[in-house]
């Protein structure tokens, strides 16, 4: 069987992966497939880099971001571990993607950046990459109804009590279980309505 080389050396991919579903594990591997090295830069990495997007303002809500930078960089190590990645495949840093002037701190600037667009935010991306002359390489551009899995399926089937286990690999499902994020969602939904 032969193997063709990779068509990028690395390759920049991003997302918030609040939580982390199968879904991102296709995109994920779907960036990996293309390149030696993949970055994965998870946005909105904290309060202070993260910035209200006004074509989809549900992203900086603190109910659609109950888990930590710190959490999320666990759950897509232990993914692309479980996906068969070797360590020296991937590397996972914050990206806080509403700062462009930011990244040269963040990623490498001469690597080609990967994205899916599926509504007004991913045409923006890809437009403010463009505009800073960076590579990029769209994996998939279909409207919002075909995406498949969202975070929100996910933390929505949590907050209502339903099964969510098989929306996730089973990794993460371990993890979050131990987490109890659950829980810290009902909790955090819980705030926001008594300051309404």
């Amino acid at each position: 069987m032969t193997t063709t080389a990779p068509e990028y050396e690395t390759g920049v991919i991003h997302g918030r992966f609040q939580v982390v579903h199968n879904d991102h594990v296709r995109y994920l591997l779907a960036g990996k497939r293309l390149c030696r090295h993949l970055v994965v830069g998870i946005t909105n990495p904290d309060p202070l880099l993260t910035r209200k997007e006004g074509s989809d303002l549900k992203r900086s809500d603190p109910s659609a971001n109950p888990l930590t930078y710190y959490e999320r960089y666990i759950l897509i190590r232990s993914t692309l571990a479980e996906s068969g990645l070797k360590p020296e495949e991937f590397s996972v840093v914050p990206l806080p993607i509403n700062l462009p002037e930011l990244y040269q701190y963040y990623v490498p600037m001469d690597a080609v950046f990967f994205l899916s667009i599926y509504d007004e935010w991913g045409r923006r991306k890809l437009g403010c990459f463009q505009s800073l002359g960076l590579k990029t390489h769209v994996l998939r551009e279909v409207p919002l109804g075909e995406k498949g899995i969202s975070g929100s399926d996910v933390r929505n089937r949590m907050l209502r009590g339903e099964p969510w286990e098989h929306l996730v690999p089973q990794v993460v499902g371990t993890l979050l279980k131990k987490w109890d994020i659950p829980a810290r969602l009902r909790k955090i939904r819980e705030i926001q309505t008594l300051q309404q």
